[in-house]
């Protein structure tokens, strides 16, 4: 218990003291939100402080690293994190200092995603400990699919950090999701008897802190340098426990804002300028129809509890 809520304490009050410093100095640096929905309550948040994914990634970071010199497998997790974190700070900047939606392109997001992923890759197949076996939800047995686990391994990365940063919509609703997904993998890894428990505490800790200025009426945002760290987080985690397979579970939340998107886009392209939904990713349809922001991230955090506990029996 000492090893789990020590950290979860100390990344809390971190955060809690990082908000009334970084919040008025990203306000004067101007480092403020700019909003191109067509939602009229989204435009009125123009000018809200970004960047506060700053403030998660100092107290995980903070917390984590001390932890690591006793548990190494937490070190490709602080990769994972702070890697996609800082792509993530890049793009945030840009938006930032051009006051536009737009930051890195398309293309240069993505590379720095390969990059980074590649990295882990070539960590976990030449110099981990842990092998690219996955653990078969409910069985409790483990496939090893050779080679083609390098595949799914970037699949797996790619295709939940860019999940984490399409969830990141609403005031509090990739915090709220991201917080019960570590709860998760926490309690597995106590009951795993693993040692990357400490550092799903100091995520923990880290997020319910960050929630205290991000639960709407948000008072800053998390921007890309968060969401794409928490993505990273979740992959990494779930790799060193050696279950990717259930981020499919736990983050469905996160794969359904992305098929969204990848469905509003190929349907508008096929059919020359009609739409699935309302709005994606789909967070966005809800709200268009007449759900409010809060009720949309207290169903889609409600859901994935659900999962959550489910994904906690089939292991």
């Amino acid at each position: 218990m000492f090893e789990v809520f020590l950290p979860m304490l100390v990344s809390f009050v971190l955060v809690l003291i990082l908000g009334p410093i970084c919040i008025p100095i990203l306000r004067r640096l101007k480092m403020g939100n700019t909003e191109r929905e067509y939602i009229k309550e989204h435009k009125l948040k123009n000018g809200t402080p970004s960047m506060g994914g700053i403030m998660i990634l100092v107290a995980f970071s903070v917390v984590s690293f001390y932890q690591a010199r006793f548990n190494p497998h937490i070190y490709p997790i602080i990769y994972l994190t702070l890697g996609f974190g800082i792509i993530g700070f890049v793009d945030d900047f840009l938006k930032a200092i051009k006051h536009s939606s737009d930051g890195l392109k398309a293309w240069q997001k993505m590379l720095g995603q390969i990059v980074v992923t590649t990295g882990f890759a070539v960590y976990m197949v030449k110099f981990s400990d842990i092998s690219l076996e996955m653990r078969i939800p409910f069985t409790g047995a483990f496939i090893d699919m050779g080679w083609f686990s390098v595949v799914i391994l970037y699949l797996a990365v790619l295709g939940t950090v860019n999940g984490a940063n399409f969830t990141d919509g609403l005031d509090g609703l990739a915090t709220s999701v991201t917080l019960v997904i570590a709860a998760f993998f926490g309690v597995v890894s106590i009951t795993l008897y693993s040692d990357i428990t400490a550092c799903t505490a100091a995520m923990i800790g880290a997020l319910l802190g960050f929630l205290m200025f991000n639960v709407h009426p948000a008072k800053i945002f998390m921007g890309d340098t968060g969401s794409l760290a928490l993505g990273g987080f979740v992959a990494g985690c779930a790799y060193m426990l050696k279950m990717p397979i259930f981020i499919i579970i736990v983050a469905l939340i996160y794969l359904v804002e992305v098929l969204s998107v990848i469905l509003q886009v190929g349907y508008f392209k096929l059919t020359h300028g009609k739409r699935i939904f309302r709005m994606a990713p789909i967070h966005h349809h809800y709200e268009l129809g007449g759900w409010s922001e809060v009720k949309v991230v207290a169903v889609f955090t409600t859901v994935t509890i659900f999962l959550c506990v489910f994904a906690y029996y089939l292991v």
